[in-house]
């Protein structure tokens, strides 16, 4: 048996790093506890409800109206004076922002049972935002997937022509993968997910997401709706993983009228209460 501290916490770095892993595991699946929960869970269906009738119709009109005169406005694919623009899709790409995320969260992993005390906590409390930002991501980049096999929207020029009505469900081969767009989801998503955690950032995450979503359109890689429908399920998405997260109080506090809000940032006086969440002690 591991010598014990005078918390009771083993003292062995193994047996800590172990029993953070199971811990921050265990609080995401346990039952919701938060006594707001439904009053947040009606606001949320109600913007979501909202965002979908509205952006819906967005999508349908651009369909009808614009995507296929867009496509021929664009520069021919291959034209060399794009590599900025190549490199800068990149910063979207679901695969390079969750292998960040999910590295970021392993250093805090391996650190954090080192530390004790204030840093330990507070390490821990941005272990938690991480974790949040990671799931509001992955979630609706896995939706925003099945929705491509389902609707199987051919990219542009798919077939020889500008057509903003290929349609192909099912076939799920990247050519007939354009509805939602991947960069778009994942953008949008994170852009979401950052500001919900830090609402100072929401200016510098609303214009990467809308540069980001932009180079697909310069690229000829999607339709304009193909990356207003990636807009919405990556922010749908990231609001569901933020509700999951307030319902059992991880990094997240719900007021009264269901406002879901970030909980306060760390002092010394409120350490223990944010380092409460899927990574607390």
């Amino acid at each position: 048996m591991p010598a014990q501290v005078g918390t009771g916490e083993s003292s062995n770095y193994l047996s800590r790093f172990v029993t953070l892993l199971w811990r921050s595991s265990a609080q995401l699946v346990r039952a919701p506890s938060h006594s707001r929960r439904a009053e947040a869970a009606r606001r949320s269906a109600r913007h979501v409800l909202l965002l979908m009738v509205m952006v819906g119709a967005a999508v349908i009109a651009l369909m009808v109206a614009l995507d296929a005169h867009e496509i021929r406005w664009m520069p021919p694919r291959g034209t060399a004076s794009l590599w900025p623009v190549r490199i800068l899709t990149d910063f979207g790409k679901s695969a390079y922002v969750l292998w960040a995320l999910a590295g970021l969260l392993v250093t805090v992993a391996i650190i954090s049972p080192a530390l004790r005390g204030i840093q330990r906590s507070l390490l821990l409390g941005l272990g938690t935002r991480l974790q949040f930002l990671f799931f509001a991501v992955l979630v609706p980049v896995l939706a925003g997937e099945l929705i491509k096999w389902i609707v199987g929207r051919g990219r542009p020029f798919v077939g020889g022509e500008a057509d903003a009505f290929n349609f192909s469900p099912f076939v799920g081969t990247e050519a007939y993968a354009s509805l939602p767009s991947g960069h778009a989801v994942t953008s949008f998503a994170l852009a979401f997910a950052v500001s919900a955690v830090w609402p100072r950032a929401r200016i510098a995450m609303i214009l990467y997401a809308v540069l980001i979503a932009a180079t697909r359109l310069v690229l000829l890689a999607h339709h304009p709706s193909d990356v207003v429908a990636g807009a919405l399920v990556g922010v749908i998405g990231a609001m569901a993983v933020r509700y999951w997260f307030a319902a059992r109080r991880l990094g997240f506090a719900i007021h009264g009228d269901g406002t879901i809000v970030p909980l306060a940032g760390p002092s010394p006086g409120r350490v223990k209460r944010v380092a409460r969440g899927a990574f607390a002690p």
